[in-house]
């Protein structure tokens, strides 16, 4: 089982940036996709970007690509998102989660077993 916590949440103006860091401890982690996910109040949760540990293929929510960039350090076991250009729409709790044992790329939450308890982006 994977343990995962997400930080570097803050509130900031439009136009900035914000880097989340998600640290994962625990078994399995080599064989997983790491993927950043967001809530906003009365939404759905959605996938925003995912990475694959091994081989680093990824995959961004089209309202995303060109702004947020993931990546994966596994010296470290820590993935992070680098979020620039940031938009009042992108305010939202921001979750990472684990997705083992699998090879096709998915942004679907309900793909991901094991979470985060969430960092807050507020952008005004």
């Amino acid at each position: 089982q994977v343990q995962l916590v997400e930080s570097g949440g803050d509130s900031v103006q439009a136009g900035g940036s914000l880097r989340l860091s998600c640290a994962a401890s625990g078994t399995a982690y080599a064989s997983t996709w790491m993927g950043w996910f967001r809530q906003a109040p009365g939404k759905e949760r959605e996938g925003v970007a995912t990475i694959r540990t091994i081989g680093g293929s990824t995959g961004y929510a089209d309202s995303v690509q060109g702004r947020f960039t993931i990546s994966v350090d596994n010296a470290k076991n820590t993935a992070y998102l680098q979020m620039n250009s940031l938009r009042p729409e992108d305010t939202a709790m921001y979750y990472c989660a684990t997705r083992a044992g699998a090879y096709v790329l998915s942004l679907n939450p309900t793909d991901y077993s094991q979470w985060g308890q969430g960092t807050q982006v507020t952008v005004s």
